[in-house]
């Protein structure tokens, strides 16, 4: 397949969080590295390639559909990721069923706009957050969904959930235990390409030594700690019903050329 533009759809997942941009300003994340590669395809073509990343931390489901898909679809882009649901299976209200129903309509609409679709089986999260008796049979529940969905509208499939390496070592994922690291993001890069059917770059699938387990001072301690500096204030968030992208704006709300990159 041949694409000329590519537009990002999503949450904090999609705009790059914890991945820093070399540039100091900002997230970059799995979605402008794939961005980026389909770029240096269309330039070798001698074509001009556009993007938007539209993905804004902290978005539900209904918020992402609402903000996002009109402009999209005005875009026409050929190509577009649609990733959203993880932050509404850690609320309390999830309603899985009514969550895929309007999955499977947005999948249709954006096939039946003339884009080709990515969407995503999530990595296990249970690993590294409390609550794993909910947010895992939540987490199977989406990814068993996903898959159905993908196969009725015949839509690209990222399948982090079966990527062992990607759920389990830590140095995949963030402090934070909730957003990728600039490894996780170059890894989630990787498996977006060969699943568009590209060879990406062979190190962003390079796996990191395991990091040894702590001992069971050391895990607590840190447990403590991340209680305290992540897991406190996203509760408090939630009773004051504020999100972390309150105030964030979508980083490339227009489909606009990016440049191959120069290294």
């Amino acid at each position: 397949m041949v694409w000329r533009s590519f537009v990002a759809v999503g949450d904090s997942f999609t705009e790059g969080m914890d991945d820093r941009d070399p540039s100091g300003h900002g997230y970059r994340g799995w979605a402008d590295l794939v961005a980026a590669h389909l770029a240096t395809a269309a330039a070798a073509r001698g074509e001009e390639f556009h993007y938007a990343n539209l993905a804004i931390r902290g978005r539900l489901f209904d918020a992402v559909v609402s903000e996002q898909l009109p402009p999209t679809l005005a875009m026409r882009p050929d190509l577009v990721s649609f990733a959203a649901g993880g932050n509404d299976a850690l609320r309390r209200n999830f309603d899985g069923p009514a969550l895929i129903a309007r999955f499977d309509e947005i999948v249709a609409q954006l096939r039946g706009n003339g884009a080709d679709v990515i969407v995503f089986r999530f990595a296990d999260m249970s690993r590294r957050l409390p609550g794993k008796r909910i947010i895992l049979p939540r987490t199977s529940y989406l990814n068993d969904a996903v898959l159905e969905v993908a196969e009725r509208h015949g839509a690209y499939l990222v399948d982090m959930w079966s990527d062992e390496e990607l759920s389990a070592n830590t140095a995949m994922w963030s402090e934070d235990r909730l957003h990728l690291s600039t490894i996780g993001h170059r890894r989630v890069a990787g498996h977006v390409l060969h699943a568009l059917g590209l060879a990406p770059d062979p190190t962003w699938m390079d796996v990191p030594p395991a990091q040894r387990r702590p001992l069971w001072p050391a895990a607590r301690f840190a447990d403590a700690r991340w209680a305290a500096r992540y897991l406190a204030p996203w509760i408090k968030r939630r009773l004051q019903g504020r999100s972390s992208g309150d105030l964030v704006t979508a980083k490339r709300p227009d489909l606009s050329p990016i440049l191959p990159p120069t290294s």
